[in-house]
């Protein structure tokens, strides 16, 4: 399972990696890993501004959907469009192509509050 040290992670299971003022949010590798195979993500908040925990979108697999929660509060400028086509994206390369959304976060310090990739990794192993 991979586990990059340049992003923070949530108890919910989506990453961030800030890149100058803006962010990539995701799932991480062992979220699409319990999640299974991947067949739409939705993303209806493009443009809006959402609080940090909020819910910014749905995952949809083969048996149920996952809500998508915000790791910090921000304005949606982006959803992956690669997604719309090939939604296992997230399944293949989390991190990578498999971005979600970009953001232009409110507060970067709230990143501050997310876990680094030893304190997530002790998350998913207790």
């Amino acid at each position: 399972m991979n586990f990059p040290t340049n992003v923070k992670y949530t108890n919910e299971h989506e990453w961030i990696r800030l890149e100058g003022e803006e962010a990539y949010v995701g799932i991480t590798d062992y979220a699409q890993t319990q999640l299974g195979d991947i067949v739409f993500v939705d993303v209806p908040t493009e443009g809006e501004t959402l609080e940090k925990g909020e819910t910014f979108g749905s995952i949809e697999v083969v048996k149920t959907v996952s809500d998508l929660f915000l790791p910090v509060g921000g304005e949606i400028l982006e959803v992956n469009q690669a997604l719309e086509e090939n939604p296992e994206l997230v399944n293949k390369d989390p991190y990578g192509e498999g971005w979600i959304i970009k953001i232009k976060p409110t507060d970067v310090s709230e990143m501050d509050d997310l876990l680094d990739a030893e304190a997530y990794k002790k998350l998913i192993n207790e």
